[in-house]
């Protein structure tokens, strides 16, 4: 049953029900983490997953509210007697900035440590990330602080689509990314540079004629601020709701 679950839904301050924004995407044959926060395993196996069954990890881009999981997520697999390879892919100022964080770790020493193949990716429109019987997933370069990108995952046994924002202003790129798809899954931040809000995100929505919205990557506990729903309601006319942690999309 493809699927995917919303492994954290807050900005980059969490709190003890939200952790930061990353989610894996579940196949048959593949399993995807995108991005890698907090420490992973644990997240995986609360969502009832095992970290073993995880073949590839995408990370959109390099702040810490996205990438501070991964040199633990590594280690604690390797520790823990991984042999599968994994493969890594980014925008190249990403994975320059991946391969220098775990440099600091000496993890080239580390013995007989698992094969990581990363797989830089042009900051290109619909660029194709990895097409295989699960999924075609495609990435796309955004607006945000740093070189991020949004992706496009186009379910291939059941024909549905999802469309994630990642970090973002409003902009063309998240609109044809999104277009028609199922599913949009849309940051909403607040109107700031690099970010946006709930209404934005339901006028790009809209824009891209997307079955549902769900919002993601917003304030949480007491810097919670109104009726992000609402606020999204007024822009887009179809299904709105706050992504949550452990929520699970259904793509069967």
């Amino acid at each position: 049953m493809p699927k995917v679950i919303i492994l954290g839904s807050s900005n980059a301050i969490p709190t003890q029900d939200s952790e930061n924004t990353h989610m894996v995407i579940v196949g048959d044959e593949r399993m995807v983490l995108v991005d890698s926060v907090s420490n992973p395993i644990l997240r995986l196996e609360q969502a009832g997953l095992d970290f073993n069954d995880l073949t590839d990890l995408i990370v959109t881009h390099f702040h810490p509210d996205h990438v501070s999981g991964l040199p633990l997520l590594l280690m604690d697999m390797w520790l823990m007697g991984r042999r599968r390879p994994l493969n890594i892919y980014g925008l190249h100022y990403t994975l320059d900035r991946v391969e220098d964080l775990m440099g600091f770790y000496n993890w080239s020493d580390w013995p007989n440590f698992f094969p990581v193949a990363f797989y830089r990716l042009p900051a290109s429109e619909m660029t194709t990330v990895m097409d295989c019987p699960d999924f075609r997933i495609y990435s796309s370069p955004v607006r945000h602080l740093i070189p991020t990108m949004g992706l496009r995952i186009e379910f291939n046994r059941t024909n549905k689509v999802m469309a994630y924002s990642c970090d973002t202003e409003p902009c063309e790129e998240v609109v044809r990314l999104g277009a028609g798809a199922d599913v949009m899954i849309h940051e909403a931040a607040g109107a700031q540079r690099g970010h946006s809000s709930a209404a934005q995100a339901g006028e790009i929505a809209s824009r891209a004629e997307v079955g549902r919205l769900y919002l993601i990557h917003y304030a949480t506990g007491k810097y919670a601020n109104g009726n992000l729903v609402e606020q999204a309601r007024t822009r887009f006319q179809g299904e709105v709701a706050l992504a949550k942690d452990f929520m699970t999309l259904d793509f069967s």
